[in-house]
């Protein structure tokens, strides 16, 4: 069970690296209002609280669910409840997560595991997927320290043979800092044999539950705020993202944290939400099946119960469609149609087409 302790990422790739400067005064989308969808929706099939849903390279879909299974479905809403998970310390915002392919066609997931200490640890790990099951489960990594709350982060990204990973602060923000594996994204160089040892690309986040390469190889990155100011972020390699010293909301308690115009060491977010719409999952669409939105970040709202478009550059708010139901991930099929999956104990996956 290995432990790593990630070292700041000194050179990631050029498009990281050479991001252009964000402008200095950045939208606040908070108070946009949704409107009826102009597609037509229809539903697949339906799941106990659903978290994340992923293509299969053969076709069809893997859907976890927070609670702990996890099922191979097909594009007809055929369920297969697959074998071999690990064992997950389902609670709150915590249990199984991500599930994403790499490149090369292994499987990794995420999941919030029993742990040394209360609220268990986010952990990767890679497997097969078989006919009945997941083979040859391996846990590559484990968040140090132990233990926290929810926002635990936990989506997975590829891009030029490194995996990145997204670990929330785990309600734990007092305790973020140096060699502290919370608020942070991490990327890991792919090995034949698994995976290096992370370094850390960016510091200072919350609670990230979007994390995206665009077409441009640009890292887009999303999360949720306290009372107020949920982020949309281009991450830029060593920066720090000012979580928890500023943010663009205020304590639940309704004690004012400091906004970004405080601290010009923080990075400022591209876009921000006051009030919020709970920001989950997110896509960079590359579809022709929906012209309309070809380069844009689709981003699904829990609290917002909408499909939120947003363009790039400049990072707006596009349009925002009221789905009627909490909207926990994004996908894009091969044949660019977009489906969703809803946060509910009878949470439908559902199949958008125009």
């Amino acid at each position: 069970m290995p432990h790593f302790l990630p070292r700041l990422s000194l050179s990631l790739s050029l498009s990281l690296a050479l991001c252009a400067a964000p402008a200095l005064a950045e939208e606040n989308a908070g108070g946009n209002r949704a409107v009826d969808p102009t597609f037509r929706s229809e539903t697949i099939a339906r799941f106990d609280t659903p978290w994340s849903l992923t293509r299969i390279p053969e076709g069809g879909w893997l859907v976890s669910e927070r609670g702990g299974a996890l099922y191979r479905v097909s594009d007809a809403g055929e369920k297969q409840r697959l074998a071999g998970v690990p064992a997950v310390e389902a609670a709150g915002q915590n249990g199984l997560l991500d599930t994403a392919f790499a490149p090369d066609g292994r499987l990794f997931l995420t999941a919030v595991v029993p742990g040394a200490r209360k609220g268990g640890d986010l952990a990767l790990f890679s497997a097969r997927l078989g006919a009945a099951g997941l083979e040859d489960l391996r846990e590559l990594w484990r968040q140090v320290p132990s233990g926290g709350g929810g926002q635990p982060g936990g989506i997975i990204a590829f891009q030029d043979g490194m995996l990145y990973l997204s670990v929330g602060d785990r309600m734990r923000p007092e305790t973020m800092g140096p060699g502290v594996m919370r608020g942070v994204i991490l990327r890991f160089a792919m090995t034949p044999e698994g995976l290096a040892a992370p370094e850390v690309v960016s510091t200072g986040h919350r609670n990230q539950y979007g994390l995206v390469f665009d077409a441009e190889g640009q890292l887009w990155e999303h999360e949720m705020g306290p009372r107020g100011g949920d982020e949309l972020n281009l991450i830029r390699a060593g920066r720090d993202y000012g979580w928890p010293r500023v943010s663009w909301g205020d304590h639940y308690s309704l004690l004012p944290i400091p906004d970004h115009d405080t601290d010009p060491t923080a990075e400022r977010p591209q876009l921000y939400w006051t009030p919020v719409i709970a920001p989950s999952g997110m896509i960079a669409y590359q579809g022709a099946l929906f012209p309309d939105w070809q380069g844009r970040l689709l981003i699904g709202g829990l609290r917002s119960q909408a499909l939120v478009v947003v363009t790039r550059d400049p990072a707006r708010e596009e349009a925002r469609y009221d789905m009627g139901a909490r909207i926990r991930d994004v996908a894009e099929a091969p044949d660019g149609a977009v489906w969703v999956i809803e946060d509910d104990a009878r949470g439908r996956l559902r199949r958008l087409t125009p």
